[in-house]
């Protein structure tokens, strides 16, 4: 099973150490529930526990609930510590993270608002 998740809509990394016993039900319980998001709507939602080196990846499809678990064989996430924190990611952040890199690259050029001229 392999799609092309680069369309949807928001993409969500549930900062802290996330319980990864936690199923499909416990993970969209704590998405409802703590955060206040919508674990039906057009949304990826990422989860790390305490050794960083796995993660789980929760999305709606339509129809049910899909998780991806996937465990690395070695390096670590560098996922952000705050517990009570849900950052919205850009496509780009969600590379540097799976990657193992840090979510800001400080010196990647940044997007720069409409000036005035």
């Amino acid at each position: 099973m392999k799609h092309d998740y680069t369309s949807v809509k928001n993409i969500y990394i549930i900062c802290g150490k996330t319980d990864m016993r936690k199923g499909i039900d416990g993970l969209a319980t704590l998405i409802q529930d703590s955060f206040e998001l919508d674990p039906y709507g057009d949304s990826i939602f990422l989860f790390s526990g305490w050794s960083k080196d796995r993660y789980k990846c929760l999305y709606f499809d339509g129809d049910g609930f899909a998780m991806l678990y996937k465990r690395l064989d070695k390096g670590k996430l560098q996922w952000s510590k705050d517990e009570n924190e849900v950052r919205k990611l850009s496509q780009q952040e969600v590379r540097w993270l799976l990657e193992g890199l840090s979510i800001q690259q400080p010196k990647a050029i940044q997007k720069s608002p409409k000036g005035v001229f």
